[in-house]
């Protein structure tokens, strides 16, 4: 007799499952420092259960990673964060959350292969840890958009004066939003959409 349980799950749920109406697909990698939200962006708008690479912080990350302003921060994302939008029965949209330590920023170069562009998450307690992260994008030449999470004890700031501290060229949208809400995430999703068929058009 099998000794496993019938609850046991040998595959996706059924509202995992890719439609088989589904004939294209895009890429969005959303990027940003250590703990800036990145994998509640993706489990918060993803339509199916979203994959993660979660892990336990050990003290093996004292002295190599820099978690002052989260040091409350118990898991880290050590791969990616993955998750699924139906934009129509035909079109789908991925989701790639990057791994924000600098330790693992080399998983990013597989990452962005094929990526339409990309949301930078911006955390107003830590804004220099972004300097890096939308460097290389503008290196890569990926369009991207900025988003600043508005998490409970950040300090407020106007738009303007973040995309001064940034650096941050006019034309890149910049469009405050709460990670945590689907709708909001949406919102971001749209913005880089928009700035994409934007870039897209005839000069």
């Amino acid at each position: 007799m099998d000794s496993r349980s019938s609850d046991t799950i040998t595959g996706p749920r059924n509202e995992d499952v890719l439609p088989t109406t589904a004939t294209s697909a895009v890429k969005v990698v959303i990027v940003g420092g250590f703990g800036v939200g990145k994998t509640t962006m993706v489990g918060s708008v993803s339509e199916i259960r979203p994959l993660t690479t979660e892990e336990t912080m050990t003290q093996a990350g004292i002295g190599v990673d820099d978690n002052s302003g989260v040091e409350a921060k118990t898991a880290t994302t050590v791969a990616m964060d993955f998750g699924r939008i139906s934009i129509s029965e035909q079109l789908v949209l991925y989701l790639f959350g990057t791994p924000g330590q600098e330790r693992f920023w080399f998983l990013w170069n597989g990452l962005f292969e094929g990526a339409l562009g990309a949301v930078v998450l911006v955390d107003t307690r830590r804004l220099e840890v972004s300097f890096d992260v939308i460097g290389r994008l503008e290196e890569r030449g990926v369009p991207f958009v900025v988003a600043v999470n508005t998490f409970p004890d950040a300090p407020s700031h106007p738009v303007e004066a973040l995309r001064v501290a940034l650096d941050l060229p006019d034309e890149v949208p910049m469009v405050n939003c709460d990670a945590r809400l689907r709708a909001s995430s949406r919102d971001v999703l749209l913005t880089l959409m928009r700035y994409l068929h934007s870039l897209a058009l005839p000069a």
